[in-house]
């Protein structure tokens, strides 16, 4: 899909808030509310713009504990790890990659207890598991959801 400077205003908008309403933007574009809202729906249904969510502190919930996991999985049992390893309670990202990893994960957990039993009796248990290598996060000093539009 090919994307405007009126399309990317109104990403760029979302992306700082997506509660923002419509007639907002509008104003601030010097558009009709209606005219956003259509080219809003055409950039969901094109799949530029993958969903609304919130950003929830994990801290604020109980997850005091961040680490960044590299996994090594067997070839050919990608996939199979992968479908376990999303229903694993504690995974928040995961990424294929290249280099000495073929997986990178970062998980969640309350303590390090916990991030131990989310290692060795989770992660470490996936069919295909080969090794693993834990990163414990401590501190994120950027973050941002927000990509240049």
């Amino acid at each position: 899909m090919d994307l405007d400077d009126t399309d990317r205003a109104i990403l760029q908008a979302l992306q700082e808030d997506a509660r923002v309403a419509f007639s907002e933007i509008a104003r601030r574009i010097d558009m009709s509310s209606a005219t956003v809202h259509d080219r809003v729906k055409r950039m969901e249904e094109e799949g530029v713009i993958r969903g609304y969510h919130a950003d929830v502190d994990p801290e604020a919930i109980g997850y005091g504990l961040s680490a960044i996991v590299g996994l090594r999985v067997e070839q050919g049992r990608e996939d199979e790890a992968l479908d376990l390893l999303k229903s694993i309670d504690g995974v928040q990202e995961i990424t294929l990659t290249t280099g000495e990893w073929d997986i990178v994960m970062r998980v969640y957990a309350p303590d390090t207890s916990k991030l131990r039993e989310l290692m060795f009796d989770r992660i470490a248990q996936v069919d295909g598991f080969a090794r693993s290598q834990t990163m414990v996060v401590l501190d994120t000093e950027y973050r941002t959801h927000e990509l240049p539009v």
